[in-house]
């Protein structure tokens, strides 16, 4: 395992980051059919943990949503590992224009 963890700065309030991120796996999913499946979300106000499968690899994590920043962390399975630099700038790319 191969540990991500992103720190995404935004200007929202932190309820609006908060209902903009939680859009975001359930949008992943319609967008992405069949490449993406099982997903599971589980929130504890500002604090969530979320569980996926992409293409067979299980990919689990953490989301908190603070006053001014996201703080993401995963464990990305090895064979997944040697993408985490793209991973890493996919995700910060799509939640800096979700969080615009």
């Amino acid at each position: 395992m191969s540990k991500l963890s992103l720190n995404i700065p935004h200007a929202q309030t932190q309820e609006e980051a908060l209902n903009r991120i939680k859009q975001l796996l359930s949008r992943l999913q319609e967008e992405q059919k069949g490449a993406v499946t099982n997903v599971q979300e589980i929130w504890d106000g500002p604090n969530g943990s979320f569980s996926f499968s992409a293409k067979g690899f299980n990919i689990a994590g953490t989301i908190q949503v603070r006053e001014n920043e996201v703080q993401l962390d995963s464990d990305l399975p090895f064979a997944v590992s040697f993408f985490k630099g793209q991973i890493a700038s996919m995700i910060t790319q799509r939640a800096n224009d979700l969080l615009a």
